[in-house]
């Protein structure tokens, strides 16, 4: 059988690799190549991440393939993602992966950006609970308690007992502050009282209470933080 002469784009890219500027030369050839199949091959082997306008393009396969090469946060990855695999669940597959590694580190972050996509893409909530339950906490950044309550009223039903639970977790830990750094925070709750999810505004009661049981007050000091506590549960 005679050897063809015609490179696939695999080894058009491998042999352009050699050459100096690669990621330029190959972003000229291929980023508008009229060719899918040259632009799907150049989102995989393109050096340092796919192009955000690759995430952008007009086919579904091509605009899956830059996704999840793509090293560009989370909403704005989403929202250059190509329409046909938001709708269908068939495509949305084929990012599954790389989506549950977005949500994992929105979720472990302080929520501002897991609320904008969500708002979005109401589509990903499944995922998203499912990162808040068997994602792991891998730092000390906690949920903005506004974010966190625009997350529940998203959630709505979908955040059952165990979503709940997780999502306690998330919430800033008082526990072992000071006196000054408990009265900043419940400071900033009462400010944003009317912004809070019921759930959140509980939550922090029960932590300010059982901290008080557990701090050495003056007890016009009490009184004062009591009116506080109060305040965050009654609004």
């Amino acid at each position: 059988m005679a050897t063809s002469l015609i490179l696939t784009y695999k080894e058009e890219i491998e042999e352009l690799r050699e050459l100096p500027g690669f990621k330029k030369r190959g972003d000229a050839r291929y980023m508008s190549h009229p060719d899918d199949e040259a632009r799907l091959e150049w989102a995989f082997y393109r050096p340092s991440g796919s192009h955000p306008d690759q995430v952008s393009d007009k086919d579904a396969m091509v605009s899956i393939m830059a996704f999840n090469h793509s090293r560009l946060g989370a909403l704005e990855r989403f929202k250059r993602l190509h329409d046909d695999v938001i709708r269908e669940e068939q495509l949305r597959v084929k990012v599954h992966n790389r989506s549950r590694m977005l949500f994992r580190a929105m979720v472990d972050d302080d929520f501002q950006e897991l609320v904008e996509v969500l708002r979005r893409y109401p589509v990903f909530l499944d995922l998203a609970c499912d990162q808040m339950m068997n994602g792991r906490i891998w730092n000390d950044s906690f949920a903005d308690p506004v974010a966190a309550s625009k997350f529940l009223y998203l959630a709505g039903k979908d955040a059952d007992t165990r979503v709940l639970e997780a999502f306690s977790r998330r919430l800033q830990p008082i526990r072992n502050f000071g006196v000054d750094e408990a009265k900043v925070y419940l400071d900033g709750l009462c400010e944003r009282v009317q912004e809070l999810h019921i759930f959140v505004k509980m939550h922090f009661t029960d932590a300010y209470t059982t901290w008080m049981s557990h701090t050495t007050l003056h007890p016009l000091q009490k009184i004062v933080w009591k009116k506080q506590i109060d305040l965050l549960k009654e609004s």
